[in-house]
């Protein structure tokens, strides 16, 4: 699977083009999860493994409540 260009408007604290989603994969994963479209949902559902998206919604401080328990059910039933 491919990286993808990230949007400056998903990552407007960092440069998106300086973004390794290996190594900042918590961090893509959260941003994602709380503020991405239906394609980069995709793209990370595709690039990542279920189990490390799961371990990263259960153990995050910074998804949004309603974010998490969301990805919560999701995950619990995939």
């Amino acid at each position: 699977m491919e990286t993808m260009e990230f949007r400056q408007a998903l990552f407007w604290d960092v440069n998106p083009k300086n973004i390794d989603p290996k190594k900042n994969a918590q961090y893509v994963i959260e941003r994602i999860l709380d503020f991405g479209n239906d394609l980069e949902v995709k793209w990370m559902w595709d690039y990542y493994d279920k189990a490390l998206i799961k371990k990263i919604v259960d153990k995050s401080r910074c998804l949004m409540p309603e974010t998490k328990n969301l990805w919560q059910l999701i995950l619990a039933n995939g």
